[in-house]
């Protein structure tokens, strides 16, 4: 694993290339695997993580996009370009919403795929998920030290739910919430840990990667995904996938967000940057906030900061 990044306020981080390296948040830490299939420079995983404009809303997004080089590298700009717009939003309602219409919209016709989305909210430590036809995330709880996945395993409602990105418009996407406390870990990844298959063709699955991570020491989450690799190949996976390798492993962490004053200002002065230059027509999204009382009134009244959204 190489070094930790330390993410600053209204920052993105990832892509779709090959990386091996963690970040460090409040309330988050945060480490990325991606080994595209056969070695090659980019594949077709994207991963992002985000941080608001106070460090209260960290955002993270696994999507395995169908296709390959120049098409998914466009995705995955386009991608991290809603990433910025919402990074300032607590409910990820819109954003998965967008996301989803942004695969159908003019340049994306045709294109889709799956996505887990989820947003922690430091305040009340809630971590909340949206799955688009992804594999479930996985759940390591530090006082039961048992892994368990966030979120049913089949969809029981009729009609588009939790569909891919851009298979149908309109789409409702559930949300499953869960608490975090210090030392929880959450595991996202791409199905090629799930479709794995043993040397005689049996598909190792959900239930496998489970008895997999279970069997495996949770306590150094720095080199969790090379001791799973190993797990693997120890059961009988091969020394390579097929497919791209995406993982992306946050730890909950007690490094508490302490914002002063002089903080919120500089970020005050970050945002009307963002608009001048968009106002030129250069930058990128400009990030508003939501106009929540959790976002904006809990930074002057702590007891709606640490309000749990509902």
């Amino acid at each position: 694993m190489g070094a930790e990044h330390l993410m600053q306020c209204m920052e993105v981080w990832g892509g779709n290339r090959a990386v091996n390296n963690g970040v460090v948040m409040p309330g988050i830490d945060a480490w990325v695997y991606s080994q595209p299939f056969e070695g090659h420079e980019a594949g077709g995983d994207v991963h992002y993580v985000s941080s608001c404009a106070t460090g209260r809303i960290t955002r993270v997004l696994v999507a395995d996009v169908a296709g390959h080089g120049e098409l998914v590298a466009e995705t995955a700009d386009r991608l991290r370009h809603l990433m910025r717009k919402y990074i300032n939003y607590l409910d990820q309602t819109r954003f998965v919403s967008r996301m989803n219409t942004a695969f159908q919209d003019a340049g994306m016709d045709g294109r889709f795929a799956t996505a887990v989305v989820a947003t922690y909210w430091a305040p009340a430590s809630l971590l909340t998920v949206s799955n688009a036809g992804h594999p479930r995330p996985m759940i390591f709880t530090a006082r039961n030290r048992a892994w368990s996945f966030i979120g049913p395993k089949t969809n029981e409602q009729k009609g588009p739910i939790n569909l891919p990105l851009g298979v149908e418009r309109p789409t409702t996407y559930d949300e499953v919430s869960v608490p975090l406390r210090c030392g929880d870990l959450v595991l996202f990844y791409s199905d090629s840990l799930t479709e794995a298959r043993f040397r005689a063709g049996r598909v190792l699955g959900e239930d496998g990667l489970l008895e997999a991570l279970n069997a495996i020491d949770a306590s150094q989450p720095q080199s969790l995904v090379r001791a799973l690799l190993a797990e693997l190949r120890r059961r009988g996976i091969g020394e390579s996938l097929d497919d791209d390798v995406t993982t992306l492993l946050i730890r909950r962490n007690e490094l508490a967000l302490r914002m002063r004053t002089a903080d919120i200002i500089g970020n005050g002065w970050r945002l009307a940057g963002r608009m001048a230059r968009a106002a030129t027509g250069h930058g990128g999204p400009i990030g508003w906030p939501e106009m929540s009382k959790e976002v904006i009134g809990g930074l002057f009244w702590r007891r709606l900061n640490k309000k749990a959204p509902e």
